[in-house]
């Protein structure tokens, strides 16, 4: 068990330091989204005059429905980035290195995503402390109540950029399937619009929102922000977590880039 720990806690540590050095990796993840909060929900109710919507039997601003899924998204774009680590150290042979230890594959690639997890909850905590300040405040139980939820989101964001890793043999290639991958999930879901807004428009752009993993990851933490529970928010994001690690433990090849030099 010490053993473990000590493996969990060296690898949480190296994934701490990487991020304290990218110091602009912190600010663009919060310039991002805090754009979206104040330039996109500003000009939509100005554009659509639209001031309040009701998704939940409550009345709520549009800025307070679209925090949770702002959230998420620093989530999403830290979950490709930590994917775009593991390529980097599959690259530099630091992984294989990793590799050699006594620690099974699976607790290793574990450790790998609780460690880009617990980064992106920093992130994502600080962002709701400045979205406090600027007046879009959930409950103060909410915010504590919705940690479960976020750390679930962010491990199953992160076991699919994972996954998404393992088949892709160069680091050239990463940024394009980064886009290919972020921006449909991000906007084809209920994270700037809620689904009967899109059922309205269309039904197969609803359907294709409806079955986005990322519409249950940002409905599971706009719930839980608000002391509520999203059931099948719960399960489709624990299951998919579930098989996004498995699969990413079983596809792991830490030779791909000895065999790419090699050819």
């Amino acid at each position: 068990m010490n053993a473990h720990w000590e493996c969990l806690r060296a690898i949480v540590f190296r994934e701490w330091l990487r991020f304290v050095q990218q110091r602009s990796r912190f600010l663009s993840a919060l310039v991002r989204p805090l754009l979206w909060l104040v330039v996109f929900a500003a000009g939509f109710r100005a554009a659509l005059g639209i001031a309040i919507i009701e998704p939940y039997d409550t009345y709520i601003t549009y800025e307070t429905y679209i925090v949770p899924g702002l959230a998420c998204m620093i989530l999403l774009f830290n979950g490709m980035q930590g994917s775009l680590s593991m390529v980097y150290d599959r690259e530099m042979g630091s992984m294989r290195v990793l590799l050699t230890s006594p620690m099974s594959r699976s607790f290793l690639l574990a450790s790998k995503l609780l460690a880009t997890a617990l980064i992106s909850l920093l992130q994502v905590y600080a962002f709701l402390g400045i979205t406090w300040l600027y007046g879009v405040q959930p409950p103060a139980l909410g915010l504590l109540g919705a940690l479960p939820a976020l750390l679930l989101v962010a491990l199953l964001l992160s076991a699919l950029g994972l996954l998404l890793s393992n088949g892709i043999r160069q680091l050239e290639n990463f940024a394009g399937v980064m886009n290919f991958v972020i921006f449909p999930m991000f906007f084809l879901s209920s994270a700037l619009y809620p689904l009967w807004k899109m059922r309205e428009a269309s039904d197969w752009l609803y359907w294709l929102c409806a079955l986005n993993p990322f519409t249950h990851a940002v409905e599971l933490v706009r719930y839980a922000l608000y002391g509520q529970l999203n059931t099948l928010a719960l399960a489709v994001c624990l299951g998919l977590t579930l098989l996004f690690s498995l699969l990413a433990v079983l596809s792991f090849n830490p030779q791909h880039a000895a065999l790419r030099r090699s050819a």
